[in-house]
């Protein structure tokens, strides 16, 4: 059994999106990050940078004690290697879905998390800001697109972990400003992943966990969420 922190957020969906398509046994522990759960010790014992999504898995490969671990990007890499599947076991296969599963750590989402915030949360409208992120966004599409213009996932034939990555972060396309048409391969690719049972089945955890969920964010959330320091995380 692997227990999931977890709140459904683009990393939040990209662990539930794996353990979906593996069929591992999981159970949900809601992480509320807009009242302040990723702040609490027991919390922080699992996940030090008081981030979700983490996970505890309480029969790791070997037996042993259970292995807890924070960073979406690093629980596909031990899910991907605990069960021997979405992850290339060929040492070009394996470099070649890694270089994008961090590429996806290192830019896309990081890139777009800071569209979102200044084209959606920021108290005030920042036009520089705004257009800085919007077209970075749009460069990382068409990284995207051109990378899938002659292979069917990011990685090659096969689906992967990189895939995983990369998929959630695109769902909110038209929030980033950002047209699919513009980009047809990523299009093709998006609706693709969209249809899988697994990819279903794992954003319907989304309400069940948060009944909010795609509502706007509350004044007292963003207070919880932004303007974060050293000070006044602590607990």
């Amino acid at each position: 059994m692997i227990d999931l922190y977890y709140w459904p957020t683009p990393n939040g969906h990209k662990v539930t999106m794996f353990l979906e398509e593996a069929g591992l046994p999981y159970r949900i522990k809601p992480v509320n990050i807009g009242s302040g759960d990723q702040f609490e010790p027991d919390f922080l014992a699992i996940a030090p940078n008081n981030r979700m999504p983490a996970i505890v898995d309480h029969a790791p490969a070997g037996g042993g004690a259970p292995v807890s671990l924070f960073e979406s990007g690093a629980i596909l890499l031990y899910l991907a290697e605990k069960i021997g599947r979405f992850l290339p076991a060929d040492l070009r296969g394996r470099a070649e879905t890694l270089q994008w599963l961090f590429w996806q750590m290192g830019g896309l989402g990081p890139m777009l998390g800071q569209n979102h915030h200044f084209s959606q949360y920021a108290p005030e409208t920042i036009p520089y800001a705004i257009n800085r992120y919007v077209n970075e966004t749009n460069r990382l599409y068409g990284v995207l697109d051109r990378r899938l213009a002659d292979r069917d996932f990011v990685a090659g034939a096969d689906y992967s972990i990189a895939d995983m990555a990369a998929y959630p972060w695109i769902v909110p396309w038209e929030k980033q400003g950002q047209n699919l048409d513009e980009h047809p391969n990523l299009k093709r690719w998006f609706g693709a992943i969209a249809e899988r049972p697994a990819t279903r089945a794992a954003y319907a955890r989304a309400p069940e966990v948060n009944p909010d969920f795609g509502k706007t964010m509350s004044e007292d959330a963003k207070k919880v969420m932004f303007g974060q320091t050293a000070a006044n995380t602590k607990r």
